[in-house]
């Protein structure tokens, strides 16, 4: 669907589809990407909005979320993820973003992170030890002023092979160790948050290194623990795995199960 239509635009012609057929499943295709349209597409009853220039790579993936019931935006329209606007709140949001090098992982972490933090929210990063470093030196570098939220709680830069050593039990998550340790995290963090604002932003990429180490059930119990979490607390997950480490047909296959964990799945 376009949003731009000769006698009546997108938006209204997918809330008369939906009306008279309330199982399809849109998917826009536009140019515009405005957050007011954007959200207007979604609310009129579209599953996926896809900036056109972002097509070739992205409506792919964008079908085979909607298919799956989950919602798929481009990333390239800022400020949509997580943090649809702020005071806003998101229930059970767990998206996974797959990433085809440091550039993209580290930019949508830079940006979900920083957005959190000047919103008055809080975040914790669970990364490798040399993603956090540059991770930190990009929020720095984007303006955040990490070491006040550093220094008040705000935010928590974790290491992700300390995080595993504290909750796997021969080479899977111990899900009352996973539990414990996860939700003592946030609800630290989130006594240091200013009274309203108690959402939290959880940002790893443990998931996907376990992924790449051929331990993928692990990640995927992993996955399934984090949506516990969303129904118990006000927190929003975004996931990490690199797109090098799925080839072929059965990768397909347990592509399309990770998706199925997740409430929203970009692939850039």
């Amino acid at each position: 669907m376009d949003i731009g239509l000769p006698n009546l635009n997108g938006i209204e012609a997918a809330r008369q589809i939906r009306r008279f057929s309330p199982t399809s499943k849109i998917i826009f295709l536009s140019q515009d990407n405005s957050l007011e349209v954007v959200q207007g597409a979604l609310s009129a009853g579209g599953l996926a909005y896809v900036q056109k220039a972002h097509a070739g790579s992205e409506l792919l993936p964008a079908i085979d979320s909607v298919l799956r019931g989950s919602q798929f935006v481009s990333d390239s329209i800022k400020g949509f993820h997580f943090l649809h606007s702020p005071g806003v709140s998101a229930p059970h949001n767990h998206e996974v973003l797959f990433y085809s090098d440091e550039e993209v992982f580290l930019e949508r972490f830079t940006h979900c992170i920083a957005a959190a933090l000047r919103a008055g929210y809080a975040a914790i990063a669970n990364v490798t030890k040399s993603h956090r470093d540059s991770l930190i030196q990009r929020l720095k570098a984007a303006g955040v002023d990490l070491n006040r939220s550093i220094q008040e709680g705000t935010f928590i830069p974790l290491d992700a092979a300390e995080t595993f050593s504290k909750t796997m039990v021969d080479g899977l998550p111990d899900p009352a160790r996973f539990l414990r340790l996860t939700n003592g995290l946030l609800e630290a963090v989130g006594k240091k948050v200013t009274a309203g604002r108690s959402r939290i932003v959880l940002c790893g990429e443990g998931v996907g290194i376990l992924w790449g180490e051929g331990k993928t059930d692990a990640a995927m119990r992993i996955e399934q623990l984090c949506n516990v979490l969303t129904k118990s607390a006000d927190v929003s997950i975004l996931c990490a795995y690199p797109l090098s480490s799925f080839h072929g047909e059965e990768d397909g296959y347990q592509f399309q199960n990770i998706c199925a964990e997740h409430s929203a799945v970009c692939s850039q």
